[in-house]
């Protein structure tokens, strides 16, 4: 049996359970909540790093972060499933690039209201991750990649930033972007496990 760190919310570990659901490995996966925050918890052991995902494997190797660990999922279901071959690949992972970016400014601003005193708090550094989200989105919405019978890992990826968005930011960007509203509602409809998945603080 492997092991996934994460956390209910965290929008990586989302990611890496959709994508074992379309990969029908998800009973081969047990969920073990892991606290960042915490010098106690072992996911300073199992990485490094202290971050979620982590994958545990069963011979005691661990994986991390998402990308690597939904790389190995798709290798486990036998290649090309969520990952495929050639430009159609590299296009994929553009896609993942660009919302594990919309996902990691959001994070940072999470963070900064988290961490920091009010009085402490830098308007220019929100601004500035604020901006990235922004112009990530702008894209998103003129360059849809539309899911298709084969949901790649750009869209369960771009699908977990816009759900982060809606959790942490209260859907503010549903006002700005129809295209990308239509698209995350057709997502949800072919990929039961995006509405499993969510988390409700």
């Amino acid at each position: 049996m492997l092991i996934l760190r994460t956390s209910p919310a965290s929008p990586f570990g989302r990611k890496v359970k959709i994508a074992a659901s379309l990969l029908g490995l998800s009973d081969q996966i047990e969920l073990v909540d892991a606290d960042t925050s915490s010098p106690n918890d072992s996911l300073r052991q199992q990485n490094p790093l202290g971050k979620i995902p982590t994958l545990i494997l069963e011979n005691g190797e661990t994986l991390y972060d998402s990308r690597v660990i939904v790389e190995y999922l798709d290798h486990l279901a036998g290649g090309g499933r969520v990952l495929s071959s050639g430009w159609d690949r590299f296009a994929a992972l553009r896609q993942q690039a660009l919302a594990d970016g919309i996902m990691d400014a959001t994070l940072l601003q999470v963070y900064e209201g988290r961490w920091r005193a009010e009085d402490k708090r830098e308007p220019k550094w929100v601004e500035h991750q604020t901006g990235k989200v922004q112009r990530a989105l702008d894209y998103a919405e003129a360059h849809l990649s539309t899911p298709s019978a084969n949901v790649h890992i750009g869209h369960i990826t771009l699908a977990c930033a816009l759900g982060y968005l809606d959790l942490r930011m209260a859907g503010k960007w549903r006002d700005t972007y129809p295209r990308l509203v239509a698209w995350l509602a057709d997502f949800e409809a072919r990929v039961p496990a995006f509405a499993k998945t969510k988390f409700t603080a």
